[in-house]
This record gives C-alpha cells, structure tokens and sequence, in this order.
C-alpha cells in the first residue's frame, strides 16, 4: 500500500522559518517521513494562485514553479508524485470550485479548451523538467462538480443533477494526461465518503460517459465523514467500476485549542463538539497519542481492506 503525504506548503514554511524537530533534535521531516516508508509526495496545482497585483495568496504558493521545484526535491528524496489539479486560482473542494479569474467569461466549449490546454501544458512543464507525476488527480474533492457554475453539479431530492457538462470537462482534462503521460494513473477524488449513493450515482454517470481514469479516491476525515466501518463499506461498494481504491486525504486532530495568529486567536477546524462520535472519540482522544493511535490502526484496515494507498493531509 503507497503511503503519501500532502506536502505542498513545504518551501514556504521553510521561506517563513519553519523548523521542524524529533524531540530536541531538529530533522527535516521529508527524510523523517521516507525513513518510515512514505514514499509519495501529492502536490497541488493552481492555476494562478495571485492577486490582480501580483500578490501571493500563500498557501504554498502552488503553481507550476512550485510544483516543479518541489517534485524535485521530492524525487532527489525518492518519493514518486502525484499532481493534485485543483482548476482554480485557490482552494477547490466541494463547497467551492472557482473558476480561475482567466477563464471566467468562458463557456463551455471555451472552458473544455482551457482545461485541456492547462492540463498539457503543465504536463509539459513538467516532462521538460523531469517531474513527471506517477498519479495525477484531475480535480480536487470533485463530488459536486468543477468550475462552478459551468460544472456544478446540483443535487436536489428526486432529481438527478446534469452530468453532461462536468464529463465534458474531466474527459478533457483525462484526454491531456493521456497525451503527455500516458502511464500516469488518473484519480477522480470525491468527499462525502460515508455517502454510498452518492458515489453510486457519481461513479455510474463517469461510467456511462467511458470517462477515462483509473483510481476511484476519497477523502476521510472522522469528524466530517463517520466511522471508518461506513467509509470502507462505501469504498468497497465501488468495486465493480474495475478501478483502484485510495484515501487521498486523512486526517485526524491532535488537539481542539484555538492556535494564536498576530495576537488573535484562531479556531482550528476540528472543535470538540464536532470531533465527538460517541465510542469512538473516547477510542481516539483529540491528543497526539490518540491521533498516533488512530493512524496506526486505520493504516491496517485499510490494508485488510486492499485499499491501495494512504495520504496524510
């Protein structure tokens, strides 16, 4: 089973003075984590991840530079790479997926195009770099669409949403990764991963439409998606698509305090009323030796599970 981690704020901590320590020792955690058998790097992608003014939105500053830079320190470390392709100026997941500020008058046929050309010609970048990716996700927490509104999809009870545009638009961004890296195995990655019809309905219509990919991803995050039972029932449920399975994001707190950001004090995502699930918050305590504990033991399941491959996020 891969196990990776989701490294792509890494040169910019290091540009913001991050250090990073085993104990007392200070290490540089990509060694720490290859030393423990992590052996791929996922990297995302945006388009043009700045201001009008030119002005960094930070985050990792994830362009196609820092993708290249990166995957070359990565590579030199001996992970493989997986390139995660947002098509966004910034975060895409499932509650936005903003379509980057020079495509925004395009339609359809305008936006397929784009999505083609962006994908090969950052392929191509990073063939004439060295970097190519092993796995290449073609968006990011897709479950309702890219490219909103052009590809959104609209989930109403009793009513099946539109697939003809997003098929468009992945078959597009599929058709240019076969092109440039045609071993390159291609993800589809959804949220919602507890959600069994969901990924029945979504993994149906990218079959219907013969989208071309090869690795039915999730992502799983306790608090927002339940019990590991309910995702790997879901994930195994998916396998008569004929596709590999993976996690693409895992994660699980070590805390629920509020961190301080210029003398304010900023709430983390996981607060203790939303981490609790009863019997299995008590299992898995929001401490660093319960979130160890929790990794250790999903890593099995998901072994048991022939799942085939992890990513830390």
């Amino acid at each position: 089973m891969i196990l990776g981690i989701d490294a792509s704020t890494y040169l910019e901590e290091l540009e913001e003075g991050a250090k990073y320590y085993d104990g007392e020792r200070e290490i540089d955690p990509l060694d720490a984590l290859a030393e423990n058998g992590v052996d791929c790097m996922r990297i995302r992608l945006w388009n043009d991840p700045r201001d009008q003014d030119g002005k960094s939105y930070l985050a990792g500053k994830c362009d196609i530079d820092n993708y290249i830079k990166l995957g070359s320190l990565a590579k030199s470390k001996g992970y493989k790479l997986l390139l995660d392709i947002h098509y966004s100026d910034f975060w895409a997941d499932p509650g936005k997926q903003i379509i980057p500020k020079a495509w925004s008058e395009y339609n359809i046929d305008g936006m397929c195009r784009a999505v083609y050309e962006f994908t090969r010609n950052s392929l191509e970048k990073a063939r004439d770099a060295d970097v190519l990716p092993k796995y290449i996700q073609v968006g990011n927490e897709i479950t309702n669409g890219i490219l909103w509104p052009v590809g959104k999809l609209e989930r109403e009870e009793g009513k099946l949403p539109n697939y003809e545009n997003l098929c468009r638009l992945l078959a597009m961004g599929c058709r240019a990764c076969r092109e440039i890296v045609p071993d390159a195995k291609i993800i589809l990655h959804l949220e919602k991963s507890n959600d069994k019809a969901v990924y029945q309905e979504f993994f149906s219509n990218m079959e219907k439409a013969g989208i071309d990919y090869d690795i039915i991803g999730a992502s799983y995050y306790p608090y927002w998606h339940g019990t590991p039972e309910e995702l790997f029932e879901n994930l195994n449920a998916c396998r008569p698509f004929g596709k590999e399975l993976m996690v693409m994001e895992l994660g699980y707190g070590f805390t629920t305090e509020a961190y301080m950001l210029d003398g304010e004090k900023k709430r983390l995502v996981i607060d203790a009323e939303r981490a609790y699930i009863p019997g299995f918050t008590e299992k898995y305590p929001l401490t660093p030796d319960g979130q160890a504990a929790f990794v250790r033991d999903f890593l099995a399941r998901a072994r048991e599970n022939r799942i085939g491959g992890v990513f830390y996020w």
